[in-house]
């Protein structure tokens, strides 16, 4: 295993204060292929990727979020990209192949300098109405779940220190 991945991996932190400057194509670009190699249940590739950068859309994608979580604040942090990641409901492990999707993502933004954070509550808001519509408009087929998103873009401060790890967080067993 290569270092410089490992100190990927061990300095990724969430961030949740961004610039207002939106990030450039090739750095979202990047971003999206990363999710597409990550690993899936079978090879499926079940996961569907959608990144917002449409400012009206991004208002309905966090009041949506919001009403969800029953607070009025924007749950993606005013980040200028969202990307969602949905995946059909009777996919293998569709969980499982979300998470990864949103984990390659997370570490590739890191790796190029961007922050992101993990969002919750797509599930929710994609089984109503408002967001089944949402879906239907951008091409996207019946029966997909909400996994989760990332807020991304440029970090606005430093990243925290990372906490110590626990002590007894793995065993080897020979």
């Amino acid at each position: 295993m290569e270092t410089d991945f490992l100190q990927i991996i061990k300095t990724r932190r969430s961030c949740r204060k961004y610039k207002k400057e939106q990030i450039t194509d090739e750095e979202l670009k990047a971003v999206l292929e990363a999710g597409t190699y990550a690993p899936t249940s079978r090879g499926m590739q079940s996961p569907y990727i959608v990144a917002v950068q449409n400012e009206e859309l991004r208002k309905q994608l966090a009041s949506m979020n919001a009403h969800v979580m029953g607070v009025t604040s924007n749950p993606y942090y005013d980040a200028p990209t969202y990307v969602l990641v949905l995946v059909p409901a009777d996919a293998n492990n569709p969980i499982q192949d979300g998470s990864c999707v949103l984990e390659n993502m997370m570490l590739a933004a890191h790796a190029i300098g961007l922050g992101s954070c993990w969002i919750h509550r797509e599930r929710e808001m994609f089984s109503t109405p408002e967001g089944k519509e949402l879906m239907k408009s951008w091409g996207l087929p019946e029966g997909l779940v909400g996994i989760g998103a990332l807020a991304l873009g440029y970090p606005a401060e430093e990243p925290a220190q990372p906490k110590p790890r626990k002590q007894d967080y793995y065993r080897v067993i020979k």
